[in-house]
């Protein structure tokens, strides 16, 4: 990867892991957040479980890539439905938190680790899912983290990337004008069509093809799914 990739990745590491620790462990808790914050939580809730239900019933036998686990819930959701789950994100802290919140009768089944979704020493899976983990990079860096994954799916990839909208772009515009101690790692948003092509350009996910894609929006949070399955 690049240096924009690699630049990228340490702002988002850091953000995670210092700035915005407290901040994520409330919203992934069941503790009481402000109302724009509420409206985010539900919209991860809607889109996890979009993600999920994209995924087979029964995981039994299979190995799944939680790409960016944050606090683990859908790495938990997916190790119930019999999946052996190795579930990784750049932020120790948040690593940490997710490990101690895995219910017990899964031990054995998720395997936290933090670190790079790419390292090739993770092996291969059956499915990969990267729930709001690349919407921080420029989407032909994202593109290449996609393609980076394929190399090791034998069946399919969800992820969600930050669709181009009115409003979504301007609160995009907006954000760049706060301290920048204050700021988080800005969102790249971009249209679908030109997301389509960048994937349908890309060498490396030949042997993938999108299947589905649907948006969620709630208050201040939104973003778009998409499946690549292996053709």
């Amino acid at each position: 990867m690049d240096s924009s990739y690699l630049e990228r990745r340490g702002e988002i590491a850091t953000y995670f892991d210092r700035t915005a620790v407290d901040a994520w462990k409330r919203l992934t808790s069941d503790a009481p957040v402000g109302r724009i914050r509420a409206t985010v939580r539900a919209g991860r809730d809607r889109m996890r479980a979009t993600l999920l239900d994209w995924l087979p019933d029964d995981l039994s036998g299979c190995r799944l890539l939680d790409a960016g686990c944050g606090t683990g819930a859908l790495a938990v959701e997916a190790a119930r439905r019999g999946a052996h789950v190795v579930a990784i994100d750049l932020s120790p802290t948040l690593v940490g938190l997710a490990r101690e919140r895995m219910p017990h009768g899964l031990a054995g089944r998720i395997d936290f680790r933090a670190g790079d979704m790419l390292d090739p020493a993770l092996g291969h899976f059956d499915h990969v899912v990267a729930m709001d983990s690349l919407i921080h990079y420029r989407p032909r860096d994202a593109v290449r983290v996609l393609s980076g994954l394929a190399a090791r799916t034998a069946a399919s990839i969800l992820f969600t990337f930050p669709p181009s909208t009115r409003a979504l772009d301007a609160m995009h515009f907006v954000g760049r004008f706060f301290p920048r101690g204050n700021r988080a790692p800005a969102i790249e948003p971009v249209r679908a069509a030109v997301l389509g092509r960048l994937i349908a350009d890309e060498d490396g996910l030949r042997g993938m093809a999108p299947l589905r894609s649907e948006r969620v929006a709630s208050g201040f949070y939104t973003s778009q799914a998409m499946e690549l399955v292996r053709t």
